[in-house]
């Protein structure tokens, strides 16, 4: 296995452009497929998840093309659901975002799919997705374990109707949902049941469904109702946003060790609910700096935090390493979700911090950090989840080296992120 080791950092400061929003890519590219018109998309994400939704639309019978660097793409938009002439296995490796929206998708046309991936999507649930789309005339089959991939579709048409989501796991159930809902043949209703974890991420589909002009009333994330028989129609241009998950290592790095470190490409008016990542940065003492399309992070003198991160709780990992730098006992509550991720982060991100010294609580849905005196060097393992290898690079900003095991693994989200923060060290 590879791995990496940073050599301690000294200083942070200079300015970061953030690659695509994954979150944002992966939705946009799977409604300018079905979307009557041509979308052109600029800033797109070049990562694996992208290529495998890519892939798909690809056998799926979509035409797009796709510039040399892989951030801009023209979107040939078919004008309806997904009707190929032959029956399909989509390998779609460890990629939620592609895995729950196609598994609904695919559902409102005609044929025949096997939805697989990597071994981790194997442990990674599905079932309440699926649950709901048989309720709405949705034919799928589970072909290994009961409510996980890899599935067997047959395109049968949704009927719509009143349906209920368990929306206390995974949010992207019911992104999936909704993005499939107004090609139904009749209204649906969507019920939400327990609480529903991540609703910025709701709001991210909302937003591009919208842009892609479609309608959907939202009842205050309890029940959401959508007219049928829509068509998705193609916005001309579409830029996607800054990956705000991924800002969250270059502010944080900058509290730490700044200097100061401006990221473009997200603001005070991002459609992601992770730019709210700096106001738990400001609440442990972080001067932070807001523009419209920018944000800027300044050393401050870190203290602990004791928060709920139920909203952003892929942010949330890098205040869990952020800890490490801030004084006292940190809380991070309500991620239970964590355990259903790329690994179980609550497992992963407890055993790591161990090992550089911290005294660690995990609990079913919490984790707290008490940082030791002084961090450990270590050999950090990724458990091939991009979240843990670059969180953890943040433990070179102590006066202790870290070696990050498997660090290729962020080739998910941000292949060229140990280059990035390169750039920005002194």
């Amino acid at each position: 296995m590879e791995s990496l080791t940073l050599q301690p950092i000294s200083k942070i400061d200079g300015q970061i452009n953030l690659p695509g929003s994954k979150s944002v890519s992966n939705r946009a590219l799977l409604l300018a497929a079905l979307a009557s018109g041509t979308t052109k998309l600029t800033n797109l994400l070049d990562s694996d998840d992208i290529r495998h939704m890519l892939n798909a639309l690809k056998a799926l019978g979509v035409e797009y093309k796709l510039s040399a660097d892989k951030t801009e793409c023209e979107v040939t938009g078919l004008g309806r659901a997904f009707e190929p002439n032959e029956a399909l296995e989509l390998f779609l490796g460890n990629a939620g975002t592609a895995m729950r929206p196609l598994a609904a998708a695919l559902c409102l046309g005609q044929g025949e799919f096997v939805l697989t991936g990597e071994p981790r999507m194997k442990e990674r649930p599905i079932g309440h997705l699926v649950t709901a789309l048989k309720a709405a005339g949705a034919d799928v089959e589970y072909l290994e374990n009961e409510n996980y991939p890899p599935l067997k579709i047959k395109g049968t048409g949704l009927h719509g109707g009143t349906v209920e989501i368990d929306g206390s796991i995974s949010s992207q159930f019911l992104t999936a949902f909704l993005m499939a809902a107004p090609l139904s043949t009749q209204e649906t209703t969507i019920k939400i049941v327990g609480d529903l974890v991540s609703k910025p991420y709701i709001d991210i589909t909302l937003d591009i469904m919208a842009t892609f002009g479609v309608k959907i009333e939202n009842q205050n994330y309890q029940t959401f109702v959508v007219p049928a028989n829509q068509t998705y129609v193609a916005p001309g241009d579409f830029l996607v946003e800054g990956d705000a998950s991924s800002a969250s290592y270059f502010l944080a790095a900058a509290a730490i060790k700044g200097g100061e470190v401006k990221v473009t490409g997200i603001g005070k008016k991002s459609i992601q609910g992770d730019v709210q990542f700096a106001d738990a940065l400001a609440a442990m003492g972080t001067e932070i700096e807001w523009g419209d399309d920018y944000v800027i992070a300044r050393k401050g003198e870190l203290n602990a935090i004791d928060m709920d991160f139920n909203h952003i709780p892929d942010a949330a990992m890098t205040i869990a390493t952020a800890a490490l730098f801030a004084k006292g006992t940190t809380s991070i509550r309500n991620v239970y979700n964590w355990r259903v991720k790329e690994t179980d982060r609550l497992a992963a991100m407890a055993t790591e911090l161990r090992k550089v010294g911290a005294v660690v609580e995990e609990g079913e849905d919490y984790i707290t950090i008490t940082p030791p005196a002084s961090l450990q060097h270590a050999s950090i393992d990724t458990y091939d989840d991009h979240r843990m290898a670059m969180c953890f690079s943040l433990v070179a900003l102590s006066d202790t080296p870290v070696t990050i095991n498997d660090p290729g693994c962020t080739s998910k989200t941000f292949p060229d992120y140990f280059d990035k923060l390169k750039e920005l060290s002194c």
